[in-house]
């Protein structure tokens, strides 16, 4: 999830002026498990009034070395460091430590890597494993609702993985989750961003392939022809869902292959039960208009 430099302030939080350079952006190589914790920490140090010379004083570490850790420069940031830095900021370990390894993996660490700079913080990182009980209130609220979303994108294990990385982000970013407008919206907003991160996409569209072979009218079909006329209607319609604005295409997604109810799309999604008609009407002009063109002059000689 892509945040700006410098984010409004949550209700209840004065602004700070910083002394000296603004935090520069991350870095586009940057990928998405390494954004996934990066963001939040980044979401953290800005809205704690803190400066970067401010935790090179607390944590003894050279202030342009946050600062690259804080940007997503240069060598991917050994554990010990993150530990003290999320520390300072009062986040809490288990979750972050959890998406830091993942993205170690992804940065083609080794298992020995991770071991040899997290055997003095293991214990640390082990504490606190308990989220807010309203975070897991929450959780228990969505999260099968979650999983059938992001199946319609990715298969089993990348859907669990996804789903997870969306709570343990959640659970980073949970004050910021609970101040804004709607923290339905704000987590759904997580989900998503998890979900495309790891969806194949053609032309920038996420692909829906994978869903054409668990749809209702597929699995009712028995005769082999049959079922694949189906699987080519169906992988025609994902291709046309796949060009509709993003929240037209996850009302579409969560009504016609989740068959979720207007109101419960609405609770998920966190926005008026009128949005949620609004689109899925406007979507289903254009797959239509898609899928079903009216006849042309030409072919009505």
């Amino acid at each position: 999830m892509t945040t700006p430099t410098e984010p409004p302030v949550p209700p209840g939080r004065s602004s700070t002026v910083r002394p000296g350079r603004k935090l520069g952006p991350i870095a586009a190589s940057v990928g998405s498990t390494h954004r996934a914790w990066l963001d939040p920490m980044r979401e953290t140090y800005l809205a704690s009034g803190l400066t970067l010379s401010d935790l090179s004083a607390r944590v003894r570490f050279a202030k342009s070395k946050i600062s690259e850790l804080l940007r997503g420069v240069g060598l991917y940031p050994r554990w010990e460091i993150v530990h003290l830095l999320a520390a300072e900021l009062g986040m809490p370990n288990w979750p972050l430590y959890r998406l830091w390894c993942q993205a170690a993996f992804e940065a083609h660490k080794s298992s020995e890597w991770i071991d040899s700079c997290t055997e003095r913080t293991s214990t640390l990182a082990a504490t606190d494993t308990a989220p807010p009980l309203d975070h897991r209130a929450f959780r228990e609220l969505v999260e099968t609702d979650y999983l059938l979303y992001a199946q319609a994108f990715l298969d089993d294990d990348q859907r669990d993985a996804a789903v997870s990385d969306t709570f343990d982000i959640l659970w980073l970013s949970w004050n910021e989750a609970l101040a804004s407008h709607d923290t339905r919206r704000y987590a759904w907003d997580v989900l998503r961003a998890t979900v495309m991160s790891r969806t194949p996409h053609r032309d920038g569209r996420p692909e829906l392939g994978i869903a054409a072979f668990d749809t209702a009218a597929l699995q009712a079909l028995t005769d082999p022809a049959h079922r694949m006329n189906q699987v080519a209607e169906s992988l025609e319609l994902f291709t046309a869902m796949s060009r509709l604005p993003s929240s037209q295409l996850d009302v579409m997604v969560l009504r016609r292959l989740c068959g979720f109810l207007p109101d419960t799309v609405s609770a998920l999604l966190g926005v008026p039960l009128a949005a949620v008609r609004s689109d899925e009407r406007h979507a289903t002009r254009f797959l239509e208009s898609v899928l079903c063109p009216p006849p042309t002059e030409g072919n009505l000689q």
